[in-house]
């Protein structure tokens, strides 16, 4: 993938407000998705297309 994330606006989850630093961090360029440790913004992320993450998504929505 060769999407810059440097400038990226990166967010989380507004239900880890109560545990900050305790989640994970998504942001998108293009048609790239990356995943964070909000721990550690400054470590290796991972990427994925897009849809990808949608499904990725979906399928935990999914789950009982």
């Amino acid at each position: 993938m060769t999407d810059d994330f440097s400038g990226a606006t990166w967010r989380k989850s507004s239900r880890s407000d109560t545990t900050p630093n305790q989640c994970v961090e998504v942001a998108r360029s293009g048609g790239t998705v990356a995943v964070r440790d909000s721990k550690a913004p400054d470590e290796p992320y991972l990427t994925m297309p897009a849809a990808a993450w949608a499904r990725l998504i979906g399928h935990i929505q999914n789950q009982p």
